[in-house]
């Protein structure tokens, strides 16, 4: 039950949506979650200010996940989103700030896990 959305400073064509959905689908495990309950959120375009200037390329990137997941593993994902928001979007991991925040309460279909 993970989310992760993605506010970045550039445009996103349809296809880098679907690059970095399939990208993040596979990274998502790194956390111990499956794809199949994956859901993204993307926000191209948005205005981020790093020590006080505006970034032309920066991304601010928000998981959360049903129950928590350890540090080493946050970690290992956290270079991961980098390698792959420069890979894709030439935005450089000193530009990107990601959190990470479980949730001890997650609803779906009607309920709650």
């Amino acid at each position: 039950m993970p989310f992760i959305n993605s506010k970045v400073t550039v445009p996103l064509t349809e296809e880098k949506k679907e690059i970095l959905k399939s990208e993040l689908g596979k990274a998502i495990s790194i956390l111990g979650k499956p794809e199949s309950y994956l859901m993204l959120g993307f926000e191209e375009n948005y205005s981020l200010y790093f020590a006080g200037k505006k970034l032309d390329k920066g991304a601010f990137v928000s998981v959360q996940l049903f129950g928590n997941a350890n540090s080493e593993s946050c970690n290992k994902m956290t270079e991961k989103i980098c390698s792959i928001l420069k890979k894709e979007l030439d935005i450089p991991g000193n530009a990107v700030y990601i959190t990470y925040q479980g949730i001890k309460d997650w609803g779906w279909n009607g309920s709650n896990f």
